[in-house]
């Protein structure tokens, strides 16, 4: 495939090519962090100067169902070497799945300057460029508390969904078999994010997540895109979008699509998902494969 042009996309700042990877990541204003699906693929080999970031222990609280606070998230990226000025340079497997995830969950932090590699780890690894086992030791550094997690910006709950169904579009990104109420998780995730109702939630149009990346993870182009989201799914050149998965991370790299490749300024992840909508008592759902209306008020 012909090199593209990131000039396409409404952010073109918000990708970097492997290419980009390679001259830069030394810099000394350069930070790479890496987040897989799989926790344990960072030690068997990473790019050099990756640090590792585990979506599950790094971003999230150890007891309550939501993100690390500001103070935290602080002393994370301190730790890390990364300061308020640092680009951020995230990446993974499954076609930056989980990268997408925790560059949204900086997103909330408000770090600015935050980009994704076209690709992720399989196009390096694909182009035959080096992997080390090596950790990076960062030096602290001084990373202030930011004010607040902005979260009314780029995050839905259950009542803003609830609110939109009928108003904005609603992007369901899981698999067919999981929209339509065949399955009730995902493959594989059966013992630990389940729901007890199969289905989706009414009015959501289903466009599996990776429908927006090509076979090799590099994302489609913009007129692509355009094609799925804003004529097929029917999200036209509405003002809000929200998307949802199973538990947020896959509708990250959705949501990474339709603000930064697509230009919705208001694209919002639902990361409570399926997981809160499915086991919630009187929350209305649709079975099948048509997306259903919104209840009467």
């Amino acid at each position: 495939m012909a090199d593209k042009s990131f000039s396409q996309y409404a952010n073109p700042d918000a990708l970097v090519s492997t290419e980009w990877v390679a001259e830069h990541k030394d810099d000394d204003s350069v930070v790479l962090l890496e987040s897989n699906e799989d926790v344990l693929l960072y030690e068997t080999g990473h790019i050099p100067g990756a640090q590792k970031i585990d979506w599950h222990t790094d971003l999230n609280d150890p007891v309550t169902r939501d993100f690390i606070n500001p103070e935290q998230f602080a002393e994370f990226a301190s730790s890390k070497g990364i300061t308020p000025e640092s680009t951020v340079v995230f990446y993974g497997d499954k076609s930056n799945w989980w990268a997408a995830y925790a560059l949204w969950v900086f997103t909330l932090f408000g770090h600015k300057d935050l980009r994704l590699v076209d690709g992720g780890r399989q196009k390096w690894a694909d182009e035959g460029r080096e992997l080390t086992t090596d950790v990076p030791s960062p030096a602290k550094t001084e990373y202030p508390a930011p004010a607040q997690r902005n979260d009314a910006e780029f995050r839905a709950y259950r009542e803003d969904v609830l609110e939109q169904i009928g108003k904005a579009p609603l992007v369901d990104v899981r698999s067919p078999a999981e929209y339509s109420g065949e399955v009730t998780s995902a493959p594989g995730f059966e013992d630990k994010e389940g729901a007890l109702r199969g289905g989706h939630i009414p009015t959501a149009a289903s466009v599996p997540w990776a429908r927006a990346a090509n076979e090799d993870g590099t994302f489609k182009s913009r007129e692509e895109l355009q094609a799925i989201y804003k004529d097929e799914a029917g999200v036209g050149e509405a003002d809000e979008v929200i998307a949802y998965c199973r538990i947020g991370e896959r509708s990250s790299h959705t949501w990474f699509v339709l603000q930064h490749l697509l230009g919705y300024d208001n694209a919002r992840n639902y990361d409570g998902s399926w997981t809160e909508w499915g086991n919630a008592v009187r929350l209305p759902i649709v079975t099948g494969t048509e997306k259903g209306e919104a209840p009467a008020q």
